[in-house]
């Protein structure tokens, strides 16, 4: 009798594991507790794959070898709780999909910064000629890929929910950004939880792999301390001149690679911000890793222009620019935003609070911001904290409302930022569509 796998949620992660499963011939069965979308109920049966939708049949579940949970899940639901009580073991699509993946794994994880890097990480490895595919937070589910293509790399961005249940899985070339407050509310409202989570992604690394990461960052020095991590390090620095890594020096980036220093002009990069040379450091390092020669990284690095919904120009309206900063769902994403403001700013802010403290933003509003606009559901929390610094706010309940103030209330030269700190499940579908409805908003202006 072959093994019993349940797959709890029918989204991208889902419907790609279920379809591993059933390749691997594994006994399979999908259990999403809301509506599966039409394109994964189709891809589910061309496989011949039984899934429930709207409710799940717990006979069903608590039964199975193996659960596969979906990363939005979280640990704290009835059902997942059940199986942790019954010893059934919970792992995640990456997990999975990795005792099946033969290709080489770059993996990329941080509080901030992770689309643009994983995005202009793989960027640099398709220039470079290399057969490489796009999985995790991004492009198509990890497992599907391994179930259904042949790749020689993958690009992979995780959260934090998908390292939570990665136990074997071991990245070749791991890569930690930075390590800031965000998702708290599944963390038990302890930073330590979440920065465990994070230095997941050295574990089960050796000597042979590598290991980039921010320098800078304090976080991620005090774990260091405490973990004898195994793989070559290579940190990258803006306030020092690490070995074997890559720094920023008199407006120059230096990288090491396999062909002597990649030197650069910051003026030079495709991407802007202070935020953006952290990231491109990190990619350059990673392409370095494996042997990227350094003329192909510079190219890279100049034509790369960006990701959507990160500091993404959604159009001028009588002389003030519209900025869609809608992925930013944390307050340290919003503080790299401000930080790279160079005009007067109407920022909007809100959604769905996950634990944020807005003291870390609190010095570049006070210096940036002359209006405040804050959308969501319930904008208690923002009103209560920003109210006292004086600076004039409205209290929005939609995107339309939020942007048909910003308008009446920015000058000519000002910026409209929309930079939530927020996630978005209050109001919208997700970030994607927050951003996209905001774009649409500036465009009926």
């Amino acid at each position: 009798m072959s093994k019993y796998v349940v797959v709890l949620g029918g989204g991208e992660s889902g419907t790609g594991a279920a379809i591993l499963a059933k390749v691997k011939g594994l006994q399979v069965f999908l259990s999403d507790a809301g509506t599966i979308p039409a394109r994964y109920k189709e891809m589910l049966d061309q496989y011949q794959i039984e899934w429930e939708e709207n409710g799940h049949t717990p006979q069903r579940i608590l039964n199975a070898d193996e659960v596969i949970k979906s990363p939005g899940i979280p640990n704290k639901a009835t059902l997942v709780q059940q199986l942790k009580a019954l010893g059934t073991p919970i792992i995640s699509e990456i997990e999975f999909a990795g005792r099946y993946n033969t290709a080489k794994t770059v993996c990329i994880t941080g509080s901030n910064g992770k689309t643009t890097t994983t995005m202009l990480t793989y960027q640099m490895l398709k220039d470079a000629g290399l057969n490489v595919g796009l999985a995790g937070n991004v492009g198509k589910s990890f497992a599907y890929q391994v179930a259904t293509q042949q790749y020689d790399y993958y690009v992979i961005e995780l959260s934090s929910f998908q390292l939570d249940n990665m136990y074997e899985f071991k990245a070749d070339i791991s890569v930690l950004l930075n390590i800031t407050p965000d998702h708290l509310d599944r963390y038990e409202y302890k930073f330590q939880n979440y920065v465990d989570a994070k230095m997941r992604i050295t574990q089960n690394q050796t000597e042979d792999d590598v290991f980039i990461y921010w320098n800078d960052d304090a976080a991620i020095q005090k774990e260091m301390e405490k973990i004898a991590i195994k793989a070559q390090k290579k940190p990258f620095s803006i306030t020092s001149k690490p070995t074997g890594g890559a720094f920023m020096h008199m407006d120059k980036l230096w990288v090491d690679t396999i062909n002597g220093t990649l030197e650069m002009e910051i003026s030079e990069l495709g991407i802007r911000g202070q935020h953006n040379l952290y990231n491109s450091m990190a990619a350059a390092l990673s392409a370095a890793s494996i042997n990227i020669q350094k003329e192909s990284i510079r190219n890279s690095l100049r034509t790369f222009d960006g990701v959507e919904h990160r500091l993404e120009a959604a159009g001028k309206v009588r002389g003030v620019e519209y900025i869609n900063d809608s992925k930013a769902t944390n307050v340290n994403s919003c503080w790299y935003a401000l930080e790279s403001m160079r005009t007067p700013v109407v920022l909007i802010l809100g959604g769905t609070d996950k634990g944020n403290d807005y003291n870390e933003i609190k010095d570049l509003v006070k210096e940036k911001v002359h209006t405040l606009i804050f959308m969501g559901a319930d904008n208690s929390k923002l009103e209560n904290f920003f109210a006292p610094m004086g600076i004039p706010y409205f209290s929005t309940h939609s995107m339309e409302e939020a942007v048909k103030t910003a308008y009446n209330n920015a000058k000519v030269g000002d910026t409209v930022l929309l930079s939530p700190c927020c996630a978005s499940f209050d109001l919208f579908k997700n970030y994607e569509d927050r951003g996209r409805l905001f774009k649409e908003a500036v465009k009926a202006l």
